[in-house]
């Protein structure tokens, strides 16, 4: 009887086991990376043809958080090296997401909790990972190698100005590594040669709690740069790493703008005049960011645009372009970003059709599509 028990409670940890590490995953992928179901986008034979000349490229995507084969096909979240394929990409940043609290929201978070523990540990990520945010962030650049490796030239880790004025000019996909938050410096300068040695060259400083260098956009403080915080970001400058301040506090954001004359970025996001969330910064703080030659990247969220409709996502493009100028204007979706979007990266000829509609130009359309992007990290990655 003892025996047959034992057997029982074996065969029950075995399920158990097998349903957290290879059911739990792809569900909560699932459930939070959701494309709003709708019907096929009707697509003029005008902006079909116009789309088929473009290079898009785009500033945020957490795909590497997730569970998937990045080089197949997959039927759920928002990207994977085909359907960005599809859609014309050429150009994406990834990001490596570490940490994120629990209950997380725009306005009030704190550090004390961390969904991606468990999340590393579902996935069957290395044990150091499961206690070390730097490991997290070393992981996840590894994981993008192994595909880089594997996909025979049609995925690229670029590190360089010249890897990727080289790489554009091929085909497949050109990825630049960023960290979501600069939780994996753990507080220790020696971090930032780690993570610049496996290949990231954008830093973002928060994400959604206050952190070593500073504080949150959606934090407790409001504060701005500490100590370390101006330490890391003079020691990423050096190594000629970008700066994002997606998920910064508008103190953090002006006292990078005090500290440095380098560009930044401003990743994901959304305009607060197009959108009054507590998501987005103030318009006179994103305008000071291209004015001082950065980048906006515009989400395709409702926390950014407020409505994820193709409608909304156009309308806070042209407002973007009205209020900064089309040059520092670009695409960040947030894709994979436990978000819900109308489309996924294969059907981004629908947000062409769409601004197209709006109004605007085909020179405006192909710059904030991908070429700004382009133009600005061929012109602000690192010589080496």
């Amino acid at each position: 009887m003892l025996r047959v028990l034992g057997i029982i409670v074996v065969f029950l940890l075995a399920a158990a086991a097998g349903i957290f590490f290879f059911v739990v995953p792809a569900r909560v992928d699932a459930s939070l990376n959701r494309v709003i179901p709708h019907d096929p986008y009707p697509i003029s034979e005008a902006s079909a043809s116009f789309h088929s000349t473009l290079r898009l490229a785009d500033l945020h995507d957490d795909a590497l958080l997730w569970d998937r084969d990045f080089l197949k096909r997959a039927s759920r979240g928002h990207t994977d090296a085909p359907r960005l394929a599809e859609g014309g990409y050429r150009l994406q940043v990834l990001a490596a997401v570490t940490k994120t609290p629990k209950n997380l929201n725009y306005d009030k978070n704190t550090g004390d909790t961390d969904n991606i523990t468990p999340l590393a540990i579902a996935q069957r990520w290395p044990v150091q990972t499961w206690t070390s945010l730097a490991e997290r962030a070393l992981h996840i650049a590894d994981k993008l190698k192994r595909y880089e490796v594997r996909s025979g030239g049609r995925v690229r880790l670029v590190t360089t100005r010249a890897d990727l004025a080289a790489g554009i000019e091929k085909n497949g996909l050109n990825v630049i590594l960023a960290t979501e938050g600069a939780h994996p410096l753990e507080g220790d300068l020696a971090n930032v040669d780690r993570l610049y040695a496996a290949g990231y060259r954008i830093l973002g400083l928060q994400h959604f709690f206050d952190n070593e260098l500073g504080g949150s956009l959606h934090g407790v403080s409001g504060a701005g740069l500490t100590e370390f915080g101006r330490a890391a970001v003079s020691s990423a400058r050096e190594r000629g790493m970008i700066i994002d301040v997606a998920h910064s506090s508008e103190a953090v954001v002006r006292d990078v703008l005090a500290m440095t004359d380098a560009p930044l970025i401003v990743s994901h996001t959304g305009l607060r005049g197009h959108c009054d969330s507590p998501r987005n910064l103030p318009d006179d703080l994103m305008k000071e960011i291209a004015d001082r030659g950065g980048l906006i990247g515009v989400g395709f969220w409702d926390g950014a645009v407020c409505d994820a409709t193709l409608t909304s996502i156009a309308n806070a493009i042209v407002y973007a372009v009205g209020l900064l100028g089309v040059e520092h204007v670009a695409l960040g979706s947030d894709f994979d970003g436990a978000t819900s979007t109308p489309l996924d990266a294969s059907e981004a000829i629908a947000l062409t059709d769409a601004l197209l509609r709006h109004g605007l130009g085909e020179e405006e359309i192909k710059a904030v599509m991908g070429e700004n992007a382009i133009r600005f990290m061929i012109e602000n990655l690192p010589d080496e």
